[in-house]
């Protein structure tokens, strides 16, 4: 199949379970993941840990889901939250989603969480936890 972009090159056989191939044989699949080369992916890394603030968070999200189909859903436990670990950070099962890459989008957000607290009290307050504190 020819794309008017470049795509992702297939991971080694039995190293990932993206089911790139799932995507080859549905014709109403949706190929946009497959415009997140592993260049592409290191700048996507590269700004999420490099967010500002909870609104360049939310779009950041509204543009992964627009141009890659990446649905990345971040919730504070429904516990105690004491630190950025305490937030829930998944993203929607979809294929053709690399493994490493399910696991490098959210530790970037953490990263970016790390070194940029108030964004974690932001999305606590979105959710009320902090009671205007």
């Amino acid at each position: 199949m020819n794309f008017p972009f470049p795509i992702r090159q297939a991971c080694p056989p039995g190293a990932c379970v993206c089911d790139r191939d799932r995507l080859f044989a549905d014709p109403r699949a949706d190929f946009r993941i497959l415009r997140l080369t592993r260049e592409e992916e290191k700048r996507l890394v590269a700004r999420l840990e490099s967010l500002r603030d909870l609104e360049d968070l939310r779009a950041m999200q509204g543009r992964m889901h627009a141009q890659l189909g990446i649905v990345v859903t971040i919730t504070p436990s429904a516990n105690e939250v004491r630190t950025s670990r305490g937030i829930q950070i998944q993203l929607e099962s979809q294929a053709g989603l690399c493994r490493k890459t399910r696991a490098a989008i959210p530790a970037a957000i953490r990263r970016a969480f790390d070194s940029r607290p108030e964004i974690v009290y932001a999305l606590l307050n979105e959710r009320d936890l902090l009671h205007g504190a």
